[in-house]
């Protein structure tokens, strides 16, 4: 995968790790629309649609459950579900909108699914997702980005993908409302809490 270092300043000097390439994808292709509602182009086209959104939304899952192995899979699971119902899907929302539904909703799914299966309560997760930070050899990454996604980890779970959607992703706050459902006033404080939190994790584990 393509990768860029992108600097970001959290009301101090902390630095996002390795992030791929954003892609413009909030904004439809209506040509793209029509072929997927044409039972004579659907295959084709939403063969290109896995291609178009296959990465960013590989990393929106990534983020959250913190495994390359449990994303490929979950992101499968998506694209799938997806494809199941895509005669279900009419245009109304956008693409993007719908796609990253799926993919939250499968994150989440999964993450519950995991605390039931390892018997852990959702405020016990965080040392989870930190040994599995720990253990990851598929993101490159220095010590200072490695401390952010640890501090990431630490947050709530609706923070944490407020977070990264609005930070890695550079989701605009309107978007995130049309996918999370929730109010573009409510998203903004929700993350400048999430960044709160981070800047008081880095100066607790400094």
């Amino acid at each position: 995968m393509t990768y860029r270092k992108v600097s970001l300043n959290l009301n101090g000097n902390y630095q996002r790790y390795h992030t791929p390439m954003a892609k413009d994808i909030t904004k439809d292709d209506p040509a793209l629309i029509s072929r997927l509602r044409d039972p004579a182009t659907v295959q084709e086209a939403f063969g290109e649609v896995i291609k178009l959104y296959g990465e960013p939304l590989y990393w929106q899952i990534r983020r959250m459950v913190e495994s390359h192995e449990d994303a490929d899979d979950l992101l499968q699971n998506t694209f799938m579900k997806a494809w199941s119902s895509i005669d279900n899907f009419r245009g109304d929302a956008k693409l993007s909108t719908w796609l990253y539904k799926i993919a939250i909703n499968e994150s989440i799914t999964f993450l519950a699914r995991e605390r039931k299966r390892l018997n852990i309560s959702i405020d016990d997760e965080e040392s989870r997702l930190i040994d599995l930070i720990e253990a990851d050899t598929y993101v490159d990454g220095d010590e200072l980005a490695l401390k952010l996604r640890k501090a990431i980890a630490s947050l709530p779970e609706k923070q944490r993908l407020v977070f990264n959607m609005r930070y890695y992703d550079d989701m605009k706050y309107e978007a995130m409302s049309e996918v999370l459902g929730t109010s573009v006033g409510a998203l903004k404080a929700s993350y400048h809490l999430a960044v709160k939190k981070i800047e008081q994790f880095f100066m607790n584990n400094d």
